[in-house]
């Protein structure tokens, strides 16, 4: 789609979902929900605890998600976690780029988890299909960045930034302002040239979020896939499944594939998940539930 091509088109909240999500080389069809496998390589990521920093186990990691089903791989250099403080650009492309390099060349849409302008050109010159930003392109020069190529991108909604989003929360309607702001964001990515098709969007789940606001959003998921776009969730070993079940973030497993499960029956077309295996499976038989036509003779 061309500048003048997205300028004139309908607003969000008169667009059919798209029957495909396009992600650079890749079409992903969404008659099914398609999972995220989450590759962290941060010292001080809040579920992993770091264990793949290192490109080598990075790598390793990023194929035992493929085989256990993940469609799209998300490479993140930099910690969003609350109280997280922010790395520069250099370091987040020295962890990065190494491990993007190698995935790239595999058979899977690899995404990169930035709000860098310079990180994302970098990223997708490498290889990447996607930029999963969490400032959903906000950064000057960011716009840009992803519609000069023809990555997907996920924007996501965010009050305030990591380091400080958790001290205070407040909404007088969540619900009502993070469907605002992403139907905003999503015009303007279509403004800039970024096609409805590349376009999913991610209500931040955690991400300057009360458990009580969390519930309130998986609620009205449904209502966010109104607007016509890819939704994505990522509820993944959150505080708020940690709330619920009283377990700390490693033995969320169980909870986490409950929240990826609820979430796509609510309309999200992509589960960003940690445990992809658990969440494969749960996926599998809400789809034979669901699916009329499933037969197992």
């Amino acid at each position: 789609m061309s500048v003048n091509e997205s300028l004139t088109a309908p607003p969000a909240s008169r667009l059919a979902p798209p029957a495909v999500l396009r992600a650079g080389r890749f079409s992903l069809p969404l008659e099914r929900p398609l999972i995220m496998g989450i590759v962290n390589v941060t010292p001080d990521s809040f579920s992993e605890g770091g264990r793949f920093f290192d490109a080598g186990r990075a790598l390793d990691h990023a194929r035992q998600l493929i085989e256990e089903g993940a469609d799209i791989l998300d490479i993140g250099g930099e910690s969003s976690r609350p109280g997280a403080e922010p790395v520069d650009v250099a370091e987040e492309l020295r962890r990065v780029l190494p491990v993007l390099e190698k995935l790239a060349e595999l058979l899977v849409p690899v995404s990169v988890d930035t709000c860098k302008p310079e990180v994302m050109r970098r990223a997708i010159s490498a290889g990447a299909s996607m930029i999963n930003d969490i400032f959903a392109l906000r950064a000057d020069g960011a716009l840009e960045a992803v519609a000069e190529s023809n990555a997907a991108v996920c924007l996501m909604h965010m009050q305030g930034a990591p380091r400080t989003m958790q001290q205070a929360p407040h909404y007088r309607d969540v619900v009502g302002e993070v469907e605002t702001f992403l139907a905003e964001r999503a015009e303007a990515a279509m403004a800039a040239g970024i096609a409805h098709d590349r376009i999913a969007l991610d209500p931040g789940f955690g991400f300057g979020k009360t458990p009580q606001h969390n519930l309130e959003l998986i609620r009205a998921l449904p209502r966010l896939r109104e607007a016509g776009f890819t939704l994505l969730a990522g509820l993944s070993r959150k505080a708020l499944l940690g709330k619920i079940v009283g377990r700390e973030a490693a033995q969320r497993v169980n909870a986490s594939a409950a929240g990826a499960m609820l979430a796509a029956q609510r309309g999200a077309s992509i589960v960003r998940v940690h445990d992809v295996a658990a969440t494969r499976d749960c996926l599998l038989v809400l789809r034979a539930i669901d699916d009329e036509t499933f037969s197992l003779s």
